[in-house]
């Protein structure tokens, strides 16, 4: 129920997303075409990469929530990154490409029209509109931070769910592209030096470049298969150790299938004096409690393997021994 919710309000926050941005390219072409600030037009270009964005996103969600089958026995849930992969680099091509380009021909070329006013107007509404998307986006991220009892900040920077992760950055940087654009328009107005407009519109670019490096990284990541976050793996096995009839964890592997769903396996030790039925309800049993726990695991496999000694004869280390000893590094996953 919790994914199917989250997916919801997935779905909601690209909508809302998209349709801002759609609403905003157009204004900002109208603008640009008016004034030929190639701030102006690079910010046009901007809100139309993000409006593609939006509709690849949406996409992901789709796609990605299709229901597992013969051939795809643990679901569809990866496609989703691989839909936000070509999202990130759409926006990579088109969006930073263009404002780059425009940027330093505008700089080499110095042309404008000088029709100022209607760039302003068309910005102070963007921002507007901008905002009420990104506090869209922040309610979200908000939301599923305090679920995964993780700070906002952790929670972007680990979460699977690279559909909020893509609208929230990309309204951020629609934001911070917006007082560039006006800051250059407005140091252009005031000098009649078409070079900042023209630096304004390389700065949106290399903006647009960090944003896309960013968002293609972590679906690449994703596409691979990462594991959660260092904690909720120390977490999930606790919970394993904690069985009655086992006697340790050997090794313990998870795996992103998709944004709200996670595969878990284990090698695990049982008592030497345990049943088939024993380990038949701890397998029963470590399913209930992981799936209660985290509601975005679905698979769980646990493996009954013999006890290993190391070679000086003492018990092999865990691999909660490992974390224990290592420095907490937090490669991704989930918070």
């Amino acid at each position: 129920m919790a994914g199917a919710e989250v997916k919801s309000e997935s779905v909601g926050t690209v909508v809302v997303a998209g349709v801002a941005n759609l609403a905003i390219a157009v204004a900002k072409l109208v603008a640009g075409l008016l004034s030929g600030s190639a701030a102006m037009l690079s910010e046009a270009a901007h809100s139309v990469a993000d409006t593609t964005t939006e509709v690849l996103l949406y996409l992901a969600l789709r796609r990605g929530a299709r229901p597992a089958d013969t051939r795809h026995p643990f679901g569809y849930g990866k496609e989703s990154y691989v839909w936000a992969f070509l999202a990130a680099l759409f926006t990579f091509v088109v969006g930073a490409g263009f404002a780059i380009t425009h940027g330093v021909t505008t700089i080499l070329v110095h042309e404008h029209t000088g029709n100022y006013l209607t760039s302003y107007i068309v910005l102070a509404i963007s921002f507007a509109i901008e905002s009420v998307s990104l506090a869209r986006a922040v309610r979200q991220v908000r939301n599923e931070s305090r679920r995964w009892r993780a700070t906002p900040r952790r929670y972007l920077r680990l979460t699977a769910d690279t559909t909020v992760k893509a609208v929230f950055l990309e309204d951020s940087a629609a934001l911070v592209g917006l007082l560039l654009a006006a800051a250059g328009l407005t140091l252009s107005h005031l000098t009649g030096d078409e070079m900042f407009d023209g630096v304004a519109s390389i700065l949106i670019g290399v903006l647009l470049l960090a944003v896309a490096g960013i968002l293609a990284r972590s679906n690449i990541s994703l596409l691979v298969g990462r594991a959660v976050s260092d904690r909720v793996h120390r977490q999930i096995e606790h919970e394993l150790a904690e069985l009655p009839a086992v006697d340790r964890v050997d090794t313990l592997m998870t795996m992103f299938l998709g944004p709200e769903d996670i595969l878990v396996a284990a090698k695990v030790d049982f008592h030497d004096d345990a049943t088939g039925a024993d380990i038949e309800a701890a397998a029963d049993e470590a399913e209930r409690r992981l799936t209660d726990r985290f509601p975005e695991i679905g698979y769980v496999f646990l493996d009954p393997t013999r006890s290993r000694s190391g070679s000086d004869g003492h018990p092999a280390r865990t691999t909660q021994d490992e974390d224990e000893r290592a420095v907490d590094q937090e490669p991704g996953g989930v918070p």
